[in-house]
């Protein structure tokens, strides 16, 4: 019954599996991850800045109105008139258009550069989402990779077990033998459990990012070739992270936005002139039969004159030089930055290419020493400890060899990120990499 139950079941819970490629991975990130939705978000926001701004520069209109009811007590000598209640009101329309403003003006360039700031923050998150995205993609692929190296080291020691155990019940072999197969045995059992939970632990950590479970993920390709980056040469990607690093253009106008932020506020000691025009309407009703009307129109220049305002104008002032003084630093910091990232990621690729090809060329002398191996303690020259030493040698080469891949894979994209060229055509030419038959 629980065996039909699980038949049921299995198809239902497969079916919310997600088995894709790389490229599938990163546009369900695009479509789900709340992080880059956020940053969606915050880019529309930003862009409100120069509408905002822009307010300052345009006229304003205001409208307002009044009702009273009024009671009128009139003496007039000794005589007392009866009590009055009557009725006034009136409206009020005002247009102002300002003329002179030199804050606001300041204050739409200031405008411009934060919408621009806001572009660069957003393509800063994608790219952000593009690495975020890779390494949780070849976590998983590495930990399957790890498990199934672990789990076939756990089958070469059980087969090298059972012969061990075969070989001391027909004299050949020691005790010895026996035990130390059984030890790396063990062993391997407790490197599959670990190596089974990791994987679990990344497969989550890549549904937080999509959104839901992910299923199994294509593979690199056997004899997968690594390229050099392009141009071969540190120096000009070290110029390139100085000038077009996306983190150091949030930072030059961040700079930029705090030198206009000082002309802003020493726009505060200049006179402003504005453009007002009034029209309002009043009518009172004292009587059923008396009314007043009134109209009033004006036009004119109106100008003010900031003399003393406590000191605050001249503090934001000085704040605004201080903040200035911050930003340039922050821009210095971003470009050295940037620099360091752009030296480490392209040694890291080019010591990761160097590294996948000795580690290759490991793997092919690490087999074929495990095959001497078995060889020789078939004819009685090598000891089952020699054969164990060199399966396990096998399964760490192949596991180093899958992280170096990885490593170097990411430090081509990071690479990439550090000159803000990072994109889609990146995630496209890894993907090119992977079979779509070899899911993991």
């Amino acid at each position: 019954m629980k065996k039909l139950a699980w038949l049921i079941i299995t198809p239902c819970l497969s079916g919310s599996l997600f088995a894709a490629d790389l490229m599938q991975v990163y546009q369900a990130a695009r479509d789900n991850d709340p992080t880059f939705a956020a940053a969606r978000s915050s880019l529309q926001a930003g862009r409100e800045k120069v509408p905002q701004a822009l307010a300052g520069l345009l006229p304003t209109l205001a409208a307002s109105g009044n009702t009273v009811w009024n009671k009128n007590d009139y003496v007039y000598g000794s005589t007392e008139y009866p009590t009055r209640y009557f009725n006034s009101n009136g409206y009020q329309l005002t247009l102002s258009q300002p003329l002179f403003r030199w804050q606001n003006w300041i204050g739409y360039d200031q405008a411009q550069m934060q919408v621009a700031q806001s572009e660069a923050n957003f393509a800063q998150a994608h790219q952000d989402l593009i690495l975020r995205t890779a390494q949780a993609y070849f976590d998983v692929l590495y930990s399957g990779e790890t498990l199934s190296a672990v789990r076939a080291n756990k089958q070469a020691i059980a087969q090298q077990l059972e012969l061990a155990k075969k070989s001391f019940e027909v004299g050949t072999a020691t005790i010895t033998d026996t035990h130390e197969a059984q030890a790396r045995y063990d062993l391997a059992t407790a490197q599959e459990i670990a190596a089974e939970s990791e994987l679990e632990v990344k497969k989550r950590a890549l549904q937080a990012i999509i959104g839901q479970e992910p299923g199994g993920l294509a593979a690199l390709r056997k004899e997968t070739q690594l390229s050099q980056p392009q141009p071969n040469d540190m120096n000009q990607w070290v110029d390139a992270a100085e000038k077009s690093s996306l983190s150091v253009q949030v930072q030059q106008l961040a700079a930029d936005i705090a030198e206009r932020e000082v002309d802003r506020q020493r726009a505060g000691h200049y006179p402003t002139v504005d453009l007002v025009a009034n029209y309002s309407h009043n009518k009172t009703l004292a009587t059923p039969v008396i009314q007043a009307e009134t109209d009033f129109h004006s036009t004119g220049l109106q100008v003010n004159i900031p003399l003393f305002q406590g000191g605050l104008i001249s503090s934001r002032q000085r704040e605004a030089s201080a903040n200035r003084a911050s930003a340039t630093s922050g821009l210095e910091a971003a470009k050295r930055n940037a620099a360091l990232g752009a030296r480490q990621y392209y040694l890291g690729v080019a010591n990761g290419l160097a590294q996948v090809r000795a580690l290759q060329a490991a793997l092919v002398s690490s087999q074929s020493a495990l095959e001497s191996n078995k060889l020789g303690y078939d004819v009685g020259v090598r000891i089952n400890i020699d054969v164990l030493n060199a399966e396990n040698q096998v399964y760490v080469t192949r596991r180093d060899l899958a992280k170096a891949t990885f490593d170097t894979l990411m430090a081509q994209l990071r690479l990439k990120a550090t000159v803000g060229s990072l994109g889609e055509d990146d995630i496209a030419r890894i993907n090119a990499l992977l079979d779509p038959t070899n899911l993991q």
